[in-house]
């Protein structure tokens, strides 16, 4: 399989990155294809709210060029689609939330007959790692983003928090063995 994870840290090397690394290394040793976009290094521009998109729903139709395009044709020619952010502000980092709105235009007629998704069906997965417990920080963005694979029409094959942790080296070692957990169940 082919497996897209999109790292929405600004850390390379920070707790995100890091959990991140042991789900690629688990999905490789199984013998999947990974490719990890860092959105901190690409230029994606905020949704203009346009609807342009919705002109032409078999394409990726909008209207901005910029890195936004490629990477979500990375997604919808990609098996699976990671996503991987930090808590911030109770929600998703900026890196990746800019992103998941210009997702906008991958989807045609929501709420309406005729929904379609160009990544409908797709497996996807969630890894949000903080500094807090779960409650009453992170449980909004597992909430978010069961509401966006209805939105895409995509599948969620797994998801999980790591919190209490400031940075790699105090992540718990039981981290990793989920870590693994999380990729098998993206892939399997």
């Amino acid at each position: 399989m082919q497996v897209v994870t999109l790292l929405g840290s600004a850390k390379k090397e920070g707790n995100t990155a890091t959990v991140l690394g042991w789900i690629e290394k688990e999905l490789e040793s199984l013998g999947h294809d990974v490719k990890q976009i860092c959105l901190n290094d690409k230029s994606i521009k905020g949704c203009l709210g346009c609807c342009k998109c919705q002109e032409n729903p078999d394409e990726i139709a909008c209207v901005q060029i910029d890195d936004a395009i490629n990477i979500m044709a990375q997604m919808i020619s990609s098996d699976a689609v990671l996503f991987a952010s930090p808590v911030y502000f109770w929600g998703f980092s900026a890196q990746i939330k800019v992103l998941i709105d210009r997702g906008y235009s991958l989807v045609a007629n929501y709420h309406k007959p005729g929904h379609t998704s160009l990544m409908e069906g797709k497996r996807t997965g969630l890894l949000v790692t903080g500094a807090d417990a779960y409650e009453e920080n992170a449980e909004g963005m597992f909430t978010a983003f069961d509401r966006i694979v209805d939105f895409l029409l995509a599948r969620k094959s797994g998801e999980l928090y790591v919190g209490e942790c400031g940075q790699p080296a105090e992540i718990p070692g039981e981290v990793k063995d989920k870590a693994v957990e999380l990729a098998r169940s993206l892939v399997e």
